[in-house]
């Protein structure tokens, strides 16, 4: 049997290749590798002494010969393949062992110049794993030291790799190609090369020209969206800490597709927060939202915004979750629960019925940025399929400062408004457009969503602070865009408002502020909107 080993990455390669000789297996390797084995004491034939042809072109020509890929590439079933490479003196190769240029962390550093991404694009090793990949029954490809032990293992125990597992090593070694590929392209393709004359790092367009989307697969769901849709769920090759996919499920049936893209929703407002914070999340628009002392106040607050809504909802706190806060959640129907962790005696409080076992139970670390920080565990893009096309934009993380607020009105906000103005601007944030959200006090009184016009959100809004028993008067009301007339901002006044956040940019922004000033409200501009589709 015959190894060749051929690695940019040297973790755990020494010790593997230690035991590949203790099995009796011949090795083969390539520069730094070789020398490496052979400083080590182990063995080892050089590929340039093996085809007889030296590494050429600094490196760039090395395994690129027909004794390595005849090795690889012989069918050891067919007589003919077997024949010709006997004639050629060609011995076959059993197991590779490659993993390639680093030119995904290359490109990842600050001012990397095209030509060092350039010389990061590996050649020889791809060819080498397609070819292995390829005949997969006669050669194991190992494309990562994740896979030696498994390797060792089944040669230990039987002598040789299992087909089994020899084809999912091709499997991923293929996988492994197409994102390495894709990388490649992604970066190459953004480039501006006009616009990269004389500068020292390559001027690179923030969307490529070809777009290449490469994700894991991490299960198959019972159906999508409804019951006759198919789905599965998939994460980011290396997905964002903090993000929804690094979710470790403590207890429950399994998570359907409509839990997901709720859970996702309701997990990326409460993260917005640094008080103790929940968001209880009902198809896909928060419906209350309140921030405490601690977790058992801050559900209090936003399970009291609409306690019908709010059944059978998905709940998200960026605090642990302690026996108290489990007590009073277990009085209600809910189907998703979120936290960064749980107390023993709160997790024993969903254990002790049987329909609480139900519960579907995440626990999330929140990313260490803190609620600020939209580069820690966020995505930085947003992409949405259409006909045939995609749509990808970047996401919306911005985080509005009270700097940045402009007073247009009169009447000027009190500090206690300011804070409810804050909290109701970044609650818009994740409520559908068309939003409207009345808060007071660090919770949500009311909240209209997804509406065709502006003014039914408002009076949606106002119907549920209504029905849930909740006073709107001296409400803080933020709204997602502009009003485009007054009759919108006349509802929310009428019905208590008393301040107003708001982008403005309306050709009519000086008619609602003259009616904001004529009703003896307090408003707002941001200058920025949250249109959410």
């Amino acid at each position: 049997m015959q190894a060749l080993l051929s690695v940019s990455d040297k973790t755990g390669i020494l010790d593997f290749a230690k035991a590949l000789h203790d099995l009796g297996v011949k090795l083969l390797s390539t520069g730094g590798t070789a020398k490496l084995l052979a400083d080590a004491g182990l063995p080892v034939t050089e590929v340039a002494d093996h085809t007889g042809f030296p590494e050429m072109l600094d490196g760039r020509v090395k395994t690129l010969h027909p004794k390595i890929h005849g090795g690889l590439l012989a069918r050891r079933d067919l007589p003919a393949h077997v024949a010709a490479i006997e004639q050629h003196g060609i011995d076959t190769i059993d197991l590779l062992v490659v993993n390639l240029y680093p030119f995904e962390a290359t490109v990842a550093k600050p001012g990397c110049t095209l030509e060092d991404a350039i010389e990061n694009i590996d050649i020889g090793g791809p060819a080498m794993v397609r070819s292995a990949a390829k005949n997969w029954k006669d050669v194991a490809v190992l494309t990562d030291a994740s896979q030696y032990a498994v390797a060792l293992e089944e040669l230990k125990a039987h002598g040789k790799i299992s087909d089994k597992t020899k084809f999912g090593f091709s499997v991923a070694a293929f996988n492994r190609i197409a994102d390495y590929d894709g990388a490649i392209s992604d970066f190459l393709s953004a480039v501006d090369f006009e616009a990269s004359q004389g500068q020292p790092a390559p001027v690179r367009s923030l969307f490529p020209g070809q777009s290449n989307g490469r994700f894991v697969k991490l299960q198959d769901l019972r159906y999508g969206e409804n019951a006759h849709q198919q789905a599965a769920l998939y994460r980011d090759l290396h997905p964002a800490p903090g993000s929804l996919v690094t979710a470790k499920q403590l207890q429950g049936k399994e998570l359907s597709y409509n839990n997901i893209a709720d859970a996702d929703a309701a997990w990326e407002c409460v993260k917005s927060f640094d008080a103790p914070a929940c968001v209880i999340v009902k198809h896909a628009n928060p419906c209350g939202v309140a921030v405490g002392k601690d977790a058992l106040e801050a559900y209090g607050k936003a399970f009291k915004t609409d306690p019908t809504s709010a059944f059978g909802g998905i709940i998200a706190f960026n605090r642990p979750v302690d026996l108290a806060a489990a007590q009073e959640i277990n009085k209600q129907f809910v189907e998703v629960l979120m936290a960064p962790g749980y107390s023993p005696e709160a997790l024993a409080v969903f254990q002790a019925t049987k329909a609480k076992q139900n519960v579907r139970i995440l626990q999330i670390d929140l990313p260490k940025g803190g609620a600020t920080d939209w580069d820690n565990g966020r995505n930085m893009m947003d992409v949405k399929r259409v006909g045939s096309g995609l749509l990808i934009q970047t996401a919306d993380n911005h985080v509005l400062t009270r700097d940045q607020l402009k007073v247009v009105t009169k009447k000027q906000p009190t500090p206690q408004q300011l804070d409810d103005l804050m909290f109701a601007w970044k609650v818009a944030q994740y409520v559908k457009s068309n939003a409207i959200v009345f808060c007071a006090n660090g919770m949500t009184m009311g909240v209209g969503a997804g509406q065709m016009s502006r003014l039914d959100s408002a009076r949606i809004a106002s119907i549920k602070a209504e029905h849930a028993g909740l006073s709107l008067q001296g409400t803080a009301v933020a709204s997602d865009a502009f009003f485009p007339f007054r009759d919108g901002l006349d509802v929310v006044i009428d019905h208590g408002a008393t301040s107003v956040i708001q982008p403005g940019g309306s050709m009519r922004d000086q008619e609602v502020i003259d009616a904001a000033d004529e009703r003896g409200v307090a408003m707002v501009f941001t200058g920025i909107r949250h249109f959410r589709h």
